[in-house]
């Protein structure tokens, strides 16, 4: 899991200001965000008047890699006990407050997360396109628990990206929690960042009822939204001729 942002500041989420805010989009226990509609005002703007930047992220994986699951975790949703494949098109949306370091203010950023079933990728030929169509990022899944899927992603981002196309590029391995399952291992994982040049972030998919996982569960979600967004918020610099090309991952 990457733990340093550069530009979305990590400590702000201790801050009173902070649990305000999250508070704003949680519901029962505070750890758990209450999904918006993609037209919807989110809690958080109207209780900061924060502006809002919105971003098309491509959840890309083969059938029963755990996308919708990865999905519902960055949501804080609950996480689906069997796998039932997506049908057609389905657009989520998880909106996470963040200060920004050079600003020294808050903003929210709104992520429409795209996933579409390997079926409807395969049978219909729009699909494909119109989840790539003026996409800010994609999410290249894998299982740890499936070698296969893992040294498919090659072909994953072939498939998907275009030359020079300038979008942000994560990998997030899913079922890290299924240990005696693994087939893939840390030097796997190590030689294809090496290779790659993308971390690698691995996440649970299974829900747990005890308490202190559940809170490292709502941490790591936490920094990899933060990771998600600086990352994000770097590709606008670059377009933008603020930052140099080569920071940008």
């Amino acid at each position: 899991m990457p733990h340093s942002t550069e530009y979305v500041s990590r400590d702000w989420l201790k801050t009173e200001e902070a649990e305000e805010m999250i508070a704003a989009l949680t519901q029962h226990n505070r750890q758990q965000k209450r999904p918006c509609g993609i037209l919807e005002k989110s809690p958080v703007q109207q209780l900061s008047q924060a502006d809002e930047y919105e971003y098309k992220i491509f959840v890309s994986g083969r059938s029963g890699v755990g996308k919708s699951s990865t999905i519902a975790h960055l949501c804080s949703l609950g996480i689906p006990k069997h796998h039932t494949e997506t049908a057609g098109i389905q657009t989520s949306v998880v909106r996470w407050p963040c200060k920004i370091n050079s600003l020294d203010r808050v903003v929210v950023f709104k992520l429409q997360l795209w996933d579409a079933g390997e079926s409807a990728l395969k049978k219909f030929d729009h699909v494909l396109p119109a989840c790539k169509a003026q996409m800010d990022a994609v999410i290249f899944t894998f299982s740890f628990v499936d070698r296969t899927t893992f040294d498919d992603l090659p072909q994953q981002m072939s498939r998907v990206l275009e030359a020079g196309e300038n979008v942000c590029k994560f990998v997030i391995g899913t079922k890290l929690d299924m240990y005696s399952q693994s087939e893939v291992t840390q030097r796997h994982v190590r030689d294809f960042e090496a290779q790659w040049r993308i971390p690698v972030i691995g996440v649970r998919n299974e829900a747990s009822q005890n308490a202190t996982d559940v809170a490292n569960d709502v941490s790591r979600t936490s920094l990899l939204l933060n990771h998600i967004c600086d990352q994000l918020w770097l590709r606008d610099l670059v377009l933008a001729g603020k930052a140099p090309k080569t920071t940008a991952r």
